[in-house]
């Protein structure tokens, strides 16, 4: 039987949540939720890829376009996250989705396309798929057994770091959407402080919303105040902390070992069979932090397809990077609040 390639509409939503929770390589990002968030919250346009046999899905892309008169036309798949990119039944399928993109590029005008996830080489698209150079990598942890176990698994210097955040008067809970101002209190604050845009509130909530019961925030609270947050995904056995934060003024307190000890015991006791601790450089601070708790690194491949065929590199940006985090940090909090989701809708990462 031959495959057929379609865009979805929502009311492949179903179909197409139900292919993604069943394939190994997907992730909750691969969700048909993470369209309708981006469509809602900051209006740009998706195209989710479904390659059918008959009336079975065998593989998707998700796809959306990111796209600011004169500077940018982009697709990407996905933004905002590590991975998003092909999944299917067999690299034949595969190399069809991708040969669809490659027609939608044209019709867009699309000046470049973002792939992120493992991609099978070949002749086929050897000549237009061209692999980013990062050392970038993803934390995994794969989780057996309850959370005593692996509270029983960790060094002792861990479990009493642990310990010490509840001794310091520290707590946390897992609340429903309508913390989520408490959540952003914390969030927006450590982004201004790295010195980075924020996203806008209104996509947290649009998160929220499309993701329902496979999404959840944690805060963790000193005297009744947020002093850590954490936004959670989930499919049926997997789990992704795409959002996560501490206020630097309570890091003596170590708020960050109880929000990650919490988001590991629920993983635990729900059934989950693996964590997603999110991207790190290699040996570097937060790659260090994530192997503490039994995370191991897995390589991020990322894939561009551009018209001149050059691999993406962000080697020169480098000194205007730093330039622009140093300018951010000294913005007043209103102000990092307002003007960053206007820039951060357009920034992929």
């Amino acid at each position: 039987m031959s495959i057929s390639l379609r865009i979805a509409g929502d009311g492949d939503k179903g179909k197409w949540d139900e292919y993604v929770k069943r394939h190994q390589s997907a992730s909750p990002y691969h969700l048909y939720s993470w369209k309708t968030a981006i469509e809602v919250s900051y209006r740009h346009k998706a195209y989710y890829i479904l390659a059918e046999e008959g009336n079975n899905i065998v593989g998707v892309l998700p796809l959306v376009q990111l796209k600011l008169p004169i500077y940018l036309n982009n697709l990407v798949s996905l933004p905002f996250c590590d991975v998003g990119g092909v999944i299917s039944d067999s690299q034949q399928i595969q190399d069809e989705l991708l040969a669809y993109i490659l027609k939608l590029k044209s019709e867009l005008k699309i000046n470049s396309i973002e792939l992120r996830g493992d991609l099978a080489r070949n002749a086929y698209n050897e000549n237009f798929l061209h692999q980013d150079d990062t050392d970038k990598v993803r934390m995994m942890l794969d989780i057996e057994g309850s959370s005593d176990e692996l509270l029983s698994s960790f060094k002792s210097k861990l479990r009493s770091q642990i310990k010490k955040s509840e001794k310091n008067g520290l707590v946390f809970n897992w609340e429903n959407e309508h913390k989520l101002d408490r959540f952003y209190t914390v969030f927006s604050q450590n982004m201004k402080d790295l010195g980075s845009p924020v996203h806008s509130k209104r996509w947290f909530q649009a998160v929220l919303d499309s993701y329902g019961e496979n999404a959840a925030i944690g805060l963790v609270e000193l005297e009744g105040q947020p002093v850590g947050c954490c936004l959670i995904l989930m499919t049926d056995t997997n789990l992704a902390i795409p959002w996560a934060s501490t206020l630097r003024q309570y890091n003596r307190l170590a708020p960050n070992m109880l929000l990650y000890w919490n988001i590991l015991k629920y993983a635990c006791d729900n059934g989950y069979k693996q964590v997603d601790f999110g991207r790190s450089s290699q040996d570097q601070g937060t790659y260090r932090f994530k192997t503490q708790w039994g995370a191991k690194p897995k390589d991020l491949a990322w894939y561009t397809i551009t018209d001149n065929g050059n691999t993406k590199s962000e080697s020169g940006l480098i000194g205007y990077r730093r330039v622009a985090e140093s300018a951010w940090q000294k913005l007043p909090l209103s102000a990092a609040n307002y003007i960053g989701p206007l820039v951060r809708k357009y920034i992929s990462l």
